[in-house]
């Protein structure tokens, strides 16, 4: 294995839990790469007054940020695996956590930390390609969503002409599958502005 493949599979490994310097400079770089994926989904989410809204794989915490400056929902929730970015997202939201508006945990997608129908919205960006039960994962959503509460997932699934076939799959025969044997309604794969040349999609369903 060459030098080159080598520190790309250490970078690539850096995107899923990011660590220490690298990491720090990682979460800093998708802030800056997603933000039109960002934008679309809170378009989707339509925060209202009152909303508790949990993202999943916060990253640094750009979304959460520009959430709170809307001064509409009554609590964002962040979750991220990675204790890193969490420190970026601290720092980023620093003013809204004194508040009490944001509040940020470290946790595994597969077993949320929240008790039975705790938000109105949940979304995540970008994070689909980690996901290593999905069927768990979406359990979970469901359990800690209230009742009519939606669901957001925004990924990517090619890039220019190209189909990422392996990722179309998965939203297809996979998490839409899972969604709806969960209890999702109205669940649908939706096509967004397109991202430095990537396709962006997302699925969306609402809690019935």
């Amino acid at each position: 294995m060459s030098f080159l493949t080598k520190a790309r599979q250490f970078i690539d490994g850096h995107y899923k839990t990011p660590k220490g310097l690298i990491g720090t400079f990682i979460g800093e770089k998708m802030v800056r790469q997603h933000k039109t994926e960002t934008d679309w989904s809170l378009e989707l989410m339509d925060v209202q007054k009152g909303d508790r809204i949990l993202e999943l794989g916060c990253g640094a915490g750009y979304a959460i940020k520009l959430i709170s400056e809307k001064d509409l929902a009554e609590e964002i929730v962040g979750l991220d695996i990675s204790p890193t970015v969490i420190l970026s997202a601290n720092i980023r939201n620093k003013r809204a956590i004194m508040e009490k508006r944001v509040k940020l945990v470290q946790a595994n997608l597969n077993n949320l930390p929240f008790q039975n129908e705790d938000f109105h919205k949940i979304f995540s960006i970008q994070t689909i390609y980690f996901w290593t039960e999905i069927d768990k994962t979406i359990s979970e959503i469901y359990r800690v969503l209230k009742f009519e509460g939606v669901f957001v997932l925004t990924f990517s699934d090619g890039k220019k002409d190209e189909i990422w076939e392996g990722i179309r799959d998965i939203a297809e025969n996979q998490v839409i599958l899972h969604m709806m044997n969960a209890g999702f309604k109205d669940v649908s794969l939706m096509r967004g502005p397109d991202s430095r040349g990537y396709h962006t999609v997302a699925v969306r369903g609402t809690k019935k």
